[in-house]
């Protein structure tokens, strides 16, 4: 049942599926330093996918294989801070030529579903990845807290840049 979900939401995912047709292909940051960009990510909004609705205290850890890929390990508690705790593993995958602002991410072989860099702060405190069609958003930051100006500005320009505000949630965090 779960792998049959994972298929719909990877086509959803896909590149190849458009929410928003009329919209230029979505820009990446110019580049990504790796090592920077490992360890804990505390999830503070985003756009969420099945597994995700209903998800507190939502943390993505990053660690970089021996092979070159990145293991992503995905917590949180279901529906609420005392709920069932939850836990998924990806590999992600940086694209050649894109200074690993964009990788392939595989819940598990052979699906594959492209992940982007939208945003990065320049001391790596908070980043913005998505899905090339806009469908799927993740504002993630390294302390669970981002003041409310910060994560407002964020969202006005994911909107200005094609995703729909409505559908960006907060993520509720109680650390």
């Amino acid at each position: 049942m779960l792998k049959k979900s994972v298929l719909a939401m990877t086509a959803a995912m896909s590149g190849t599926c458009t929410t928003t047709p009329k919209l230029p292909p979505l820009d990446k940051v110019s580049a990504v330093n790796l090592d920077q960009f490992m360890g804990d990510w505390y999830v503070i909004a985003n756009i969420p996918t099945f597994i995700e609705k209903g998800a507190h205290n939502a943390i993505e850890h990053y660690d970089m294989a021996k092979d070159g890929t990145i293991d992503i390990t995905f917590t949180f508690r279901k529906d609420a801070f005392d709920g069932e705790p939850r836990k998924y593993t990806m590999t992600g995958t940086p694209v050649t030529g894109t200074n690993n602002a964009e990788w392939t991410v595989s819940p598990f072989w052979p699906i594959k579903f492209p992940y982007y860099t939208v945003e990065l702060s320049d001391d790596y405190s908070w980043v913005v990845v998505a899905t090339p069609n806009r469908g799927y958003l993740w504002i993630m930051a390294r302390k669970p807290l981002m003041d409310e100006a910060s994560l407002k500005a964020i969202v006005g320009r994911m909107a200005a840049r094609g995703f729909h505000e409505a559908d960006i949630q907060r993520v509720p965090q109680s650390w």
